[in-house]
């Protein structure tokens, strides 16, 4: 793809953006606005890895550092949750009495460092909902991809797994090694190269489709791969977004903020799925693809800030990671035993410390499952319905726009409001709850009264699966966020990886391995059978989302700890 062609399809969708402006200004302002309170009645800071001999002079700070379990030559206080989560911190305080101002906000160093990395995290999902309809468009496409075959998309989703555990592998050596910053860069530019020579090979085979077999066979494969990496990358970078955040936000700011960050990344996401049917049209899925590529790598910056402004304040995640190789080196030096755990060890020793971790990565898995049934619905579904590729994208694309606008409304207007008042618990129980309700009306249409087929209608199939995602780029992402903030550093940035990564992943690659060995036995699949399934799936998720719901702790436990983790500071 031509420089000039990549500038002209930018200045495109910055054109479009403009034009959506109005519909997302006034949730962007809101979000900085309430990612300048953050630390403002939220409690102040607990400790950090770094010595400061300067008191907390004011409750402008944001959050916290966490510190490890391992005491160091200050005294270490270390408090327990329930669900087996432990948090430690130093008796070191930070000044961060400081503030900066951005756009006329006056910004505390934490707010701004968590401002940049949900920055970051925007950007990566602007990239992301960029790439999802341009790959999930090719995939179906008669002519580059696998056209209407049912069995081609579940088979697809098999292999996420497996992609996904390499990435992981990939994350977790260079963790150990460079530490998280350098983890972050390299997985993210890494992703980024990917996109857009996949995009550029795209458009260089795409005259040649129709003339030449074999150049037809490798394009269709090369769809396939990329579509499969598109899947397995999106987790492994956004977990590490998370991590970050996690790690200087206390209990209450989270319940509080934890939404409105996760709006920002709603707001543009919604303006990428927004312009992907018209950039399409204009410049073709590869020239979308490239886009993507391009602002994937360019989120770098914003992470790279980020980490910069911990590090100059004392705050920075990373230094936990480091002090920890130190101190086994010295153990090493002195005599005992250098312990070189590889990443499943490693993993496995978290899951075993944190009951809740392991309880989460089960409910993940349902919930993975229940989302991938009714994503091959929908898909099916909207090939069936929209034979076209220009405008199946577009629907797509303004399918998924709906969804984050959906989201939006919630992140920044009714869950801040109401998580001072609803307890995690409640939520984790209520979201299965609705999905059984849905997908029953998909298992039995005729119960809505206005189908009288008995198969699912688009517009029934569409409706449970924005159900879904909405409230899974909302609800279910805050009270995921949520659970990380009292653990140490190896549960949100190593065991939080393990479970975004290959959770989500297994989750997505064991319900479409069981359609693919289903069609394989007994042959095509119908969408009344599918619709079947999903009510199982629904059932099996609230069984472990009730599980879960009994170890998170509640608003008041995790704030208790805390407050006694710094008032013995």
């Amino acid at each position: 793809m031509r420089p000039s062609t990549l500038m002209a399809a930018l200045a495109a969708l910055s054109s479009h953006r403009t034009s959506l402006a109005h519909q997302h200004t006034q949730y962007t302002s809101l979000g900085i606005r309430q990612m300048a309170l953050i630390g403002r009645g939220g409690g102040s800071s607990g400790g950090s890895c770094k010595k400061s001999t300067s008191p907390v002079k004011n409750d402008l700070q944001l959050g916290t550092s966490h510190d490890d379990d391992v005491p160091t030559s200050t005294s270490a206080i270390t408090t327990s949750v329930r669900g087996g989560a432990v948090r430690s911190a130093n008796s070191n305080n930070n000044d961060n009495s400081k503030t900066i101002s951005i756009l006329g906000i006056r910004l505390t160093p934490r707010a701004l460092a968590t401002l940049s990395m949900a920055t970051c995290m925007s950007l990566h999902y602007l990239a992301y909902s960029l790439a999802r309809p341009a790959t999930m468009t090719l995939f179906t496409s008669s002519r580059l991809g696998f056209g209407n075959s049912v069995s081609a998309y579940p088979f697809a989703m098999t292999f996420i797994s497996p992609v996904s555990f390499v990435l992981l592998l990939f994350y977790g050596s260079v963790l150990n090694s460079c530490g998280p910053l350098m983890a972050l860069k390299y997985t993210t530019i890494g992703c980024s190269v990917i996109l857009t020579l996949a995009s550029v090979v795209i458009a260089k085979l795409d005259p040649y489709v129709d003339t030449d077999p074999n150049i037809a066979t490798m394009t269709k494969y090369l769809v396939g791969t990329l579509f499969i990496f598109r899947e397995s990358y999106v987790q492994l970078i956004t977990s590490q977004h998370w991590s970050f955040i996690s790690s200087v936000l206390t209990p209450s700011q989270s319940s509080r903020w934890f939404a409105p960050i996760s709006g920002l990344t709603s707001v543009t996401s919604a303006v990428a799925a927004m312009g992907v049917g018209k950039l399409s049209e204009l410049w073709g899925l590869s020239g979308v693809l490239g886009m993507a590529g391009l602002v994937l790598g360019g989120s770098v910056i914003f992470g790279e800030f980020a980490y910069d402004v911990a590090e100059k304040n004392g705050f920075n995640p990373a230094d936990e990671h480091f002090r920890k190789k130190e101190q086994t080196k010295l153990r090493a030096k002195n005599g005992g035993e250098d312990q070189h755990d590889n990443l499943i060890a490693k993993a496995r020793d978290v899951f075993a410390r944190v009951p809740t971790l392991w309880a989460l990565f089960c409910e993940i898995l349902a919930c993975q499952g229940l989302s991938t049934l009714l994503n091959v619905l929908c898909v099916t579904k909207v090939s069936e319905v929209i034979p076209d590729d220009t405008e199946r994208a577009g629907w797509m694309g303004k399918f998924f726009a709906t969804i984050n606008v959906l989201s939006c409304v919630l992140q920044f207007g009714i869950l801040p409001a109401t998580s001072s008042y609803i307890e995690p618990s409640a939520l984790w129980k209520g979201m299965p709850m609705v999905m059984m309700i849905m997908t029953c009306l998909l298992a039995f249409p005729k119960l809505t009264g206005i189908s009288r087929s008995s198969d699912p209608s688009l517009n029934l199939i569409a409706s449970a699966f924005l159900v879904m995602k909405t409230m899974e780029f909302s609800v279910r992402r805050m009270l995921d966020e949520m659970v990380y903030v009292p653990l140490d550093y190896e549960s949100r940035f190593l065991g939080k990886e393990v479970i975004g990564v290959l959770g989500y992943r297994f989750g997505k690659s064991a319900a479409s391995l069981a359609l693919s060995a289903l069609t394989s036995s007994f042959g095509t699949i119908g969408l009344r059978e599918l619709s079947y399934f999903t009510t199982g799936a629904a059932t099996l998720w609230f069984g472990t989302a009730w599980r879960l719901s009994t170890l998170v702790p509640t608003r008041a436990e995790a704030e208790e700890a805390y407050q006694k983790m710094k008032k013995d500071n």
